[in-house]
């Protein structure tokens, strides 16, 4: 894979999700990387490690995954980053994340710069946005992008970082808005999750950031699509969970995979999305291994 072969640029974390069973790499924009992968994209992951030996094992599993690693920056003087990950009985996960790690000082490669006028897609989360040096570097980043590329944002408000009115400010950035239902009734309307309440509060959001294409995730009850006006739902199938850690990185790879792809229509872009996110969610970890039998 050559620096301007990506198609997909994936900003902000990537870490060590510390899971009960043991290490496994993480990060939002990792795990939408290695779903991007193994459903034929070419992504290039733009984020830091430490120079130190949890940085060296990220960068052996990228390439063990034959993703990109030269967006990855190293860092002396701050740590690869690590999430101290709890789940629940029913396999939801609530995370501690440390402060000062090496992808909260992104910077943006030679490489990745060239890359970025080139590609049709940047992805990038609210979290990686905690830091002002960031911010900055993700404003650089996308002032390069070729017109008519998506800017996909993906909202993860995770105390103590989630500012409502940062995510606001980076929505209206955004092409494509994706966020859970009890962020978007959050962002929307300043309340808590009520099932039935996902098409309003996308229309609301999509009203107030100009973003044309919102797309509302509800866990198991399915998600829903707001594009061009026209709201679609596909509910979510039962799946026996093993946990939820990485489902929603799944689903938006494979929303955006499809988006890029243009073939379907949104109603079976939003079933493919669903199925991949309920697939990874019956696995343990947030990057199974794909066989013939994943549905993509």
């Amino acid at each position: 894979m050559t620096e301007r072969a990506a198609d997909v640029i994936c900003f902000g974390e990537i870490l060590w999700d510390f899971l009960p069973d043991g290490l496994h790499p993480g990060g939002a924009p990792f795990n939408a990387a290695y779903h991007l992968r193994q459903l034929g994209r070419r992504p290039r992951l733009v984020s830091a490690v430490g120079r130190d030996v949890l940085g060296d094992e990220l960068l052996r599993r990228l390439r063990h995954w034959n993703l990109d690693p030269g967006g990855i920056a190293r860092r002396r003087d701050r740590p690869t980053g690590i999430v101290r990950a709890a789940l629940a009985a029913r396999g939801d996960a609530r995370y501690e994340i440390a402060a000062g790690a090496a992808w909260d000082r992104i910077v943006l490669s030679a490489g990745t710069r060239r890359a970025a006028g080139a590609a049709r897609a940047f992805l990038f989360g609210s979290l990686a946005q905690r830091s002002a040096a960031n911010r900055r570097a993700l404003e650089r980043l996308l002032a390069g992008a070729p017109a008519g590329a998506w800017f996909a944002f993906d909202v993860n408000l995770r105390p103590p970082y989630d500012d409502p009115a940062l995510v606001r400010a980076l929505a209206r950035r955004a092409t494509l808005l994706k966020l859970n239902a009890a962020e978007a009734a959050r962002l929307a309307a300043g309340a808590g999750e009520r099932p039935g309440r996902e098409e309003g509060d996308a229309r609301a959001l999509a009203a107030r950031t100009g973003c044309p294409t919102v797309c509302v995730t509800a866990g198991a009850r399915g998600a829903g699509l707001l594009r061009g006006g026209t709201w679609r739902w596909e509910p979510g199938r039962p799946v026996r969970v093993e946990d939820t850690v990485g489902a929603g990185d799944a689903f938006l790879a494979a929303l955006i995979h499809h988006l890029l792809d243009d073939r379907l229509p949104d109603r079976a872009i939003l079933a493919r999305a669903c199925r991949l996110g309920e697939w990874v969610a019956s696995r343990r970890g947030a990057t199974p291994a794909y066989d013939a039998s994943t549905p993509a």
